[in-house]
């Protein structure tokens, strides 16, 4: 291994042999991975447990058990490459030499003249779960939390044998889905997935695993268990693939080089040699590491994984009062989505209220039926299911808040309605209880003014669909306490979401930016620029969708209602179209109909002026904008850090990964220092030049 691409910050992964006695009183190799901590702290392959593997792998062969497994430490089989390593990296050659180490070392359990085996008895991910398709059979614990080949989501490829080795057990189309489309919808696959796929050959529970996966693996080798494989169908493999590429460019307009680079090594699985194929791998592996997209891939992957985990800004945690019942104000769908959030996650009492029994009893008919849903897709049992049932109920009379512990209002986006719930909600619960808005725009200082404890009023801006979208948006209002404030993030991580701390400033982060956004493209329509022109013009990019689309989902009368907000906090910046208007006003789902085509009936309500964009002016525009806008939210503010800024585009607006953060993009690009003068980021980070 060259001293080129050594990591001296890596917590090296040692492959720990030990020889265990079988029922037949023959001796197996097993070799376990671990990096000496515990689960939180996950195995991964750097160049020193690469070399520790194949230290391992030299030793079992040579003393020829009667086969050698491979397995993991509690929990955590392996979850890939050190990616830590990756900024090390500055020269070409040693981006070829990870990949080609890698394949050296892994191939030895492929070409091994001894039977081997991958016992997954935990996460696996990347070249964790590739070490395992190199082995001759696989089983999987059904405990295992996951397993992927993650790579096109950071900017890069399964290099170590996964893009050939996968289609060739499973087949092409299953084999795209996992590469391909899993990472980009951040999807990965359960334990009894994997072994459906073919994956993996058997699945034990996590009790006996060990035990029934050796007792397993010896019957293998001495022919009483016998493993069946599907015969791979290869008369499909170029239409898969044609088809899944047609995807890949309506959603992503061919931006994403990862998933490009992807889908070549795919094709060549068909008929390549496996050392051709790995070494194809090997190129496209150094090209991805060397390029932009992958360096901003890992930036955005270090955000999501580390500064989400740990939000600056959040206090004491000790601080945190207790949640023991929840209640949400209002019944319709966003405070039923929100109920059944909570009463998942949490597991206490949730209580819905709403102006009369019916609107009551609807709201919680709807979440009753979520929780059926989940037990008919094998979600939930039925006992758990039953309890959560239990948990939920409904009343018009807001007395039911009186023993609540937090208090979430989900009623209609009007200042003078939220100040009068409050008003109501603080005469009946206690003095500790929480008091949460989930505004998306409005002052939460405001809702707070003229109540007798405004320390506990706090806003908790969720994104919908709520079960979906990852971010939390907390935010602090101006007499907000940090008791308060600690509940706030207890809570979002109870309910599994990220949390970031933001100003309560109007539309706080996600929308402000994605109205600047919007507003650029609806006041480019309403001068002449054709849908279609203002809808791709951001293609170039490879938005997760287009600004239609963006705006359907988010809904034209909410975007319209949130831009007039804005306008109203910031009438130089942020116009409210006279167009959208309109579109609100004849009830349409927005500018295109449901293919994306400019509806006719809104083309014949639209009055429209004489100085039309190109795609390229429009571009320039709206990136400028988000540019000024960014800077602008820094300087009063709204978070500690642009790295907050890029953490709240990902997780709520689904900024690209391949981009990095919206900052190191403008940084990159040189959008930032032309409209501001400035960078957001230093140089060095999110390796930007």
């Amino acid at each position: 291994m060259s001293a080129a691409i050594s990591n001296p910050n890596e917590v090296v992964t040692k492959a720990l042999l030990r020889f265990v006695t079988l029922p037949s009183r023959e001796r197996a190799a097993l070799i376990t991975l671990d990096n000496g901590f515990d689960h939180t702290k996950p195995n991964s392959f750097g160049p020193g447990g690469l070399a520790s593997l194949d230290a391992a792998i030299d030793e079992a062969v040579a003393a020829a058990p009667k086969f050698i497994a491979i397995t993991g430490k509690p929990y955590i089989f392996c979850v890939g490459a050190d990616i830590t390593g990756m900024p090390l990296i500055t020269e070409r050659e040693q981006a070829l030499e990870l990949g080609r180490y890698g394949h050296r070392v892994f191939r030895k359990l492929k070409d091994s003249p001894v039977p081997t085996f991958a016992f997954v008895n935990g996460a696996a991910m990347g070249g964790g779960l590739e070490v395992a398709l190199h082995c001759h059979y696989r089983t999987v614990s059904s405990g295992a939390a996951a397993l992927a080949l993650p790579e096109v989501a950071i900017g890069l490829v399964p290099g170590w044998g996964g893009t050939q080795l996968l289609p060739n057990l499973i087949g092409i189309a299953p084999a795209a889905q996992v590469i391909l489309q899993n990472p980009l919808t951040q999807k990965t696959l359960k334990p009894a997935q994997a072994r459906e796929l073919g994956i993996a050959d058997e699945i034990f529970e996590p009790a006996d695993y060990l035990e029934r996966s050796l007792a397993w693996a010896e019957g293998v080798v001495d022919g009483t268990v016998t493993v069946t494989r599907p015969e791979i169908d290869r008369d499909m493999w170029d239409g898969v693939l044609f088809f899944a590429k047609h995807q890949l460019d309506e959603r992503l307009h061919g931006a994403v080089n990862s998933a490009n680079k992807a889908i070549e090594l795919l094709a060549l699985a068909k008929d390549a040699s496996f050392e051709d194929g790995t070494a194809a791998e090997d190129e496209a592996l150094a090209d991805l590491i060397m390029g932009d997209q992958a360096r901003a891939s890992l930036y955005a992957f270090d955000l999501v994984q580390r500064r989400a985990k740990r939000p600056a800004g959040a206090p004491d945690k000790g601080l945190a009062r207790d949640v023991n019942k929840v209640g949400i104000v209002g019944a319709g769908l966003m405070a039923s989505q929100l109920a059944l959030l909570f009463v998942r996650r949490l597991e206490v009492p949730v209580v819905l209220t709403d102006l009369d029994q019916a609107r009551v009893d609807k709201g919680v008919g709807y979440v009753h039926a979520e929780i059926d849903k989940l037990v008919s897709k094998r979600r939930l049992d039925p006992g758990k299911a039953a309890k959560l049932r239990g948990l939920v109920s409904g009343s018009a009379d807001k007395a039911a808040f009186a023993d609540a512990d937090l208090v979430l209002e989900a009623v209609f986006e009007d200042l003078g309605v939220k100040k009068q719930v409050w008003a109501e909600v603080e005469k009946i619960v206690r003095d500790d209880c929480v008091l949460a808005t989930n505004t998306s725009s409005l002052s939460v200082s405001e809702q707070a003014a003229g109540l007798a404890h405004p320390e506990r009023v706090v806003g908790l801006h969720f994104f919908n669909p709520v079960a979906m979208m990852p971010l939390l948006e907390i935010v602090r209002a101006d007499q907000t306490d940090d008791a308060t404030l600690a509940t706030a993030f207890a809570v979002g991580k109870a309910l599994k979401k990220s949390s970031v701390l933001v100003k309560d400033a109007p539309a706080f982060v996600v929308n402000r930016l994605l109205t600047r956004f919007l507003g650029v493209v609806t006041a480019a329509v309403d001068n002449g620029t054709p849908i279609e022109v203002a809808d791709s013009a951001l293609d170039p990019l490879g938005l997760p969708m287009r600004p239609m689309v963006l705006l359907t989902m988010v809904g034209p009368a909410v975007a319209h209602h949130v831009a007039e907000t804005l306008h109203t906090a910031f009438p130089d910046r942020f116009g409210v179209s006279a167009n959208l208007g309109r579109v609100v006003e004849a009830g349409k789902r927005g500018f295109t109909d449901a293919e994306g085509n400019p509806d006719p009936e809104v083309l014949a309500l639209l009055q429209v002026g004489d100085a039309p964009s190109t795609a390229e002016e429009l571009r320039d525009e709206a990136t400028a904008a988000l540019a000024r806008e960014i800077r602008l939210m820094l300087d009063e503010g709204v978070v500690a850090d642009p790295r907050d800024i890029d953490l709240c585009m990902i997780l709520g607006a689904g900024w690209p990964m391949h981009l990095g953060g919206i900052t190191p993009y403008l940084d990159r690009e040189g959008i930032s220092e032309k409209v501001t003068g400035v960078r957001f980021l230093p140089p060095g980070v999110a390796n930007a030049p």
